[in-house]
């Protein structure tokens, strides 16, 4: 069985964003797997497609994860399920009493407020990664966002506690190598299962934004790519991506 990867963490005071500062390492370098760029603020972060993370400084965990998976890139979507889930078991462990669910494709939610996010940017060679850079925004001790984000959430918004940043830091990155591990391991059933079972609205008819259309369906699942599976009132299968389909919250 494979050893769990252990951290080598580089810290910057500032950065314009954990994920840019990896790719620039890796344009130099080849860092070990498992080396973690972490900040106390980004002046450019960077959520999913235009959109950016708001952090104050020092309050929350903002770090860049470089892995090599050695899997091929056409199943690239089971790291985003895996990173997911370590985050999910760090959180349902911080916080026992929350339900903590995934928004597809990789927000993670506390009830229905978004704590986290992540953006996962790959290098490709032909069908093998080169690398894979995971960006994680998670939401700690702030307790004010000023940004037009609809429904930010912090772990001290939920528990009340102020947390120590480096604990909680250890304690996660455990959580996500454990996860990697499992895709090392090539448990693509198990980590698929659960993950199809921890998103947000699994199997609840909800009301949907479909191209443009509002409609009422309920998640079934995904592809093995990472598309959404959405079924009509109608009992139409609709497979979707990220694009294709808003959530109405």
């Amino acid at each position: 069985m494979p050893q769990l990867l252990k951290p080598t963490i580089i810290r910057l005071s500032t950065t314009e964003s954990t994920n840019a500062s990896a790719l620039e390492l890796l344009a130099k370098s080849r860092p070990e797997e498992g080396s973690v760029i972490i900040t106390d603020f980004q002046t450019h972060g960077k959520g999913q497609d235009a959109n950016t993370w708001e952090s104050e400084r020092g309050k929350n965990l903002i770090f860049s994860l470089i892995l090599y998976p050695a899997f091929k890139a056409d199943q690239q979507f089971i790291l985003n399920k895996s990173i997911s889930l370590g985050i999910r078991d760090f959180l349902t462990h911080e916080l026992p009493s929350s339900n903590v669910t995934i928004k597809w494709p990789n927000d993670i939610y506390i009830e229905d407020k978004k704590a986290c996010g992540i953006l996962i940017q790959n290098s490709v060679i032909g069908n093998q990664f080169d690398y894979s850079v995971i960006g994680i925004g998670l939401n700690i001790n702030q307790t004010v966002f000023t940004s037009k984000a609809p429904n930010p959430v912090s772990l001290k918004m939920v528990s009340g506690l102020e947390y120590n940043l480096d604990y909680l830091l250890a304690r996660l990155l455990h959580c996500l190598f454990e996860r990697y591990t499992q895709v090392k391991l090539l448990n693509s059933k198990k980590i698929e299962t659960e993950y199809h079972s921890a998103l947000y609205r699994n199997l609840v008819w909800h009301y949907f934004i479909l191209n443009g259309t509002k409609v009422y369906a309920r998640i079934t699942g995904t592809t093995q790519y990472g598309q959404l599976l959405l079924e009509t009132e109608k009992e139409n299968l609709m497979i979707c991506d990220v694009k294709d389909v808003k959530f109405i919250l």
